[in-house]
C-alpha cells in the first residue's frame, strides 16, 4: 500500500472491511477486530488513526515494536493463530501509520478471539464487530469445509422418513450393487449408516440431512427450507401477478422405476430437452419441468426428416445451474428457498449463502472443484447430474450459453446469495 492508497482508505472511512484503531488498545480488542474481518472477507486495520477517521494520531511505539506486538496478538489471542501482513507508512509531521492486512480467503474459519479465559467467534456487521450467534458460527464452519451440513443428523427422524423405493432404485439400479430386501430394517440401517445417509448419535440412528434431502418422503417436515420457489413473470422484474408460481417440494432425486420389479430404468433422461422418464419427479426434475412449461421452444423438421428444437435457453445450462444451487446452497439459512425466476429477458437461479470458502466466481468459470455439501454432490454424481471432472460451469453454463446465443452468463455473489443469470438474447451495447 502506498501513501495515496492509504489516504483514500482513510478518506472513505470505516466499512465492513476497514477498521481504524489507536495502537494503545488492549490486545483482546485488536484480536476481536482481526477475527471478525478474517471471518468475513478480510480487510485492513489501520493503527494510528482515530476511530472516527478524522485525525491521524500516528503510532505511539516504534514501528518494530508495533509489528512484534501485532504478530504476538495474532499468535496468542487468535484461534487458530494467523499471520497478517504488516507494513508502516510515513504520514508526515513525524507520524507513522501501521496497516494490518488480512486475507479475503482465510482458510481456517471460524476465527475466535480470546476473551478472558474463553474464546468467542467474531463477525463483522457493517462497521462493527460482535460475537457470532450459533447459526452464524455454524455457517462459518461450513464455509471452511470443516463441517458439512448434509452429514448432520436430524433429530426426530428415522428410517421410516426415507423413501424405500427411491433408496432401492438408487442402490440397485444406479449404483448397481446388492441391497437389502424390503422390510429388512437392520440391513438398510447398516447400509445407510455406512454410506452416511444415516448417522449414529448417542446410540440412535437417524437420517443425515443429506439423506433426507435426497431420499426423504417429506423432507420439509424436518427441513422446511428444502426445495425451490419457482416463478415466471410477465415483465423484467418481480411482480405479484406472476404468470406461474410454484413451490417445488419433495426429495431431490426422482424415482425412475418401481422398486423390486427387477427392471432396469435409466438413472436420468437421455436428453434433458425431453420430458423426464421419472415415475415420480424429484425437485430437480420438477424445476426443469417448470422451466420447460414457461419458456418458448421453436420446432421444425430438418432436411433429413428429423424433428429439431431450439429452446429460449439451453436446458443443459439451466439444469447445471439448478443442480449447482442444490449442491452448493447454504442450508443453515433456514428461512430461504432456492429461487428459479423466469423473466421476459432472462432466467435467474438464486442459491442462498455465500460461496464456499476459497471459491470465487473466477475459479468457478475455470472449473474449480469445491462443494459445501459433499454427500449430496457425490450422490448426484452417481445419477450423472454432476460431472466427475467438475467442469459443469465452464462447459455447460458458460460455453453452453455462448454457443446457444452468444451471451455471457452472469455469475454474481451478492451478500448472502449466489446468482446465476442466463440471458435470452444478446443485450444492446
Amino acid at each position: 500500500m502506498n501513501r495515496t492508497e492509504l489516504t483514500e482508505l482513510i478518506r472513505n472511512g470505516e466499512n465492513s472491511g476497514v477498521e481504524f484503531k489507536r495502537d494503545d488498545i488492549r490486545p483482546e480488542a485488536l484480536a476481536k477486530e482481526m477475527a471478525a474481518l478474517l471471518n468475513l472477507k478480510g480487510g485492513y486495520i489501520v493503527l494510528g488513526v482515530e476511530p472516527d477517521g478524522s485525525t491521524v494520531s500516528g503510532l505511539t511505539r516504534p514501528a518494530e515494536r508495533a509489528e512484534e506486538w501485532v504478530m504476538e496478538v495474532a499468535r496468542v489471542h487468535l484461534r487458530p493463530a494467523a499471520i497478517p501482513f504488516w507494513e508502516t507508512l510515513d504520514w508526515g509531521d513525524g507520524k507513522r501509520v501501521g496497516v494490518i492486512s488480512l486475507p479475503a480467503d482465510a482458510p481456517d474459519k471460524p476465527y475466535k478471539a480470546k476473551r478472558g479465559s474463553a474464546w468467542a467467534t467474531q463477525v463483522r456487521v457493517g462497521t462493527t464487530s460482535r460475537e457470532a450467534t450459533d447459526d452464524e458460527e455454524a455457517r462459518l464452519y461450513m464455509q471452511s469445509g470443516r463441517l458439512q451440513y448434509d452429514r448432520k443428523p436430524i433429530p426426530g427422524a428415522s428410517l421410516k422418513d426415507l423413501d424405500a423405493r427411491r433408496l432401492t432404485n438408487y442402490f440397485r439400479d444406479v449404483r448397481r450393487q446388492a441391497c437389502p430386501a424390503a422390510g429388512d430394517g437392520e440391513g438398510w440401517t447398516r447400509l445407510l449408516a455406512n454410506t452416511e445417509l444415516m448417522y449414529e448419535d448417542r446410540d440412535r440412528l437417524m437420517p443425515s440431512a443429506g439423506g433426507l434431502l435426497l431420499f426423504g418422503t417429506r423432507p420439509n417436515r424436518y427441513l422446511p427450507h428444502a426445495g425451490i420457489s419457482a416463478a415466471a413473470y410477465p415483465g423484467y422484474t418481480k411482480d405479484y401477478n406472476a404468470k406461474a408460481r410454484e413451490s417445488l417440494r419433495g426429495p431431490i432425486v426422482s424415482l425412475y422405476g418401481e422398486a423390486g420389479g427387477g427392471v432396469e430404468y435409466p438413472a436420468v433422461p437421455r436428453s434433458f430437452s425431453e420430458s423426464s422418464s421419472a415415475v415420480e419427479s424429484g425437485v430437480i426434475e420438477q424445476a426443469l419441468d417448470f422451466v420447460r412449461r414457461n419458456v418458448e421452444v421453436e420446432a421444425w423438421i430438418d432436411a433429413g426428416g428429423q424433428r429439431r428444437e431450439r429452446w429460449d435457453y439451453p436446458l443443459e445450462a439451466v439444469r447445471e445451474a439448478i443442480v449447482n444451487a442444490i449442491v452448493h446452497r447454504d442450508y443453515t439459512l433456514t428461512v430461504l428457498d432456492i429461487e428459479v425466476s423466469i423473466y421476459v429477458d432472462r432466467i435467474e437461479i438464486i442459491s442462498p449463502g455465500r460461496l464456499p470458502n476459497t471459491v470465487t466466481v473466477d475459479k468457478m468459470r475455470a472449473g474449480y472443484r469445491a462443494s459445501r455439501n459433499e454427500l449430496i454432490k457425490e450422490v448426484l454424481r452417481d445419477y450423472r447430474y454432476v460431472e466427475a471432472s467438475g467442469l459443469g460451469v465452464p462447459r455447460k453454463i458458460v460455453a453452453g450459453m455462448r454457443a446457444h446465443n452468444g451471451t455471457e452468463p452472469d455469475l454474481v455473489e451478492d451478500d448472502e446469495r449466489f446468482i446465476v443469470r442466463l440471458w435470452k438474447e444478446a443485450r444492446a451495447g
